[in-house]
């Protein structure tokens, strides 16, 4: 059983909405064991408060060591256009750097960085797909669209 980082923005009603349905398909997955999804995270500073730089250092030192825990990321890179969310960039060359695959889901139809594209296991436009995804046996497929 697999334990995944679920990597994606959360800024717009349409992001929280798709990170939701990416999480009830993690949910449904019988080869997912757990996963860890930082919107679900209400992390603050020693305060209570948010978006402050001790918020930040725990911000980044939680998500981080829960990459380092995750046998797989999953990343939503669906964010404007052909940009992707750049926390979300980051967690993809970390978990590249880290040797941990990464399953992409891009839903949108807008071309994909190079970089991003070639630090892909598995590559679906499907939230579906997911849910049925073996993360255990982790197959391949690479992306193969439009790249910049």
């Amino acid at each position: 059983m697999a334990r995944i980082y679920l990597a994606g923005p959360f800024f717009s009603d349409e992001q929280i909405d798709r990170i939701h349905r990416v999480e009830n398909s993690l949910k449904n997955n019988p080869t997912v064991d757990d996963f860890f999804s930082p919107m679900e995270t209400n992390t603050t500073d020693e305060n209570g408060e948010q978006f402050t730089p001790q918020w930040a250092d725990r911000v980044f030192k939680l998500d981080t060591d829960e990459i380092d825990k995750a046998d797989v990321v999953c990343a939503v890179t669906d964010f404007v256009h052909q940009n992707m969310d750049s926390g979300t960039a980051f967690e993809v060359g970390y978990a590249f750097a880290t040797k941990t695959p990464v399953v992409c889901l891009q839903e949108l139809d807008e071309p994909l960085n190079l970089m991003i594209g070639q630090a892909l296991r598995y590559y679906t436009k499907s939230v579906d797909e997911l849910a049925k995804y073996d993360f255990n046996q982790l197959p391949a497929n690479k992306y193969t669209g439009k790249t910049f």
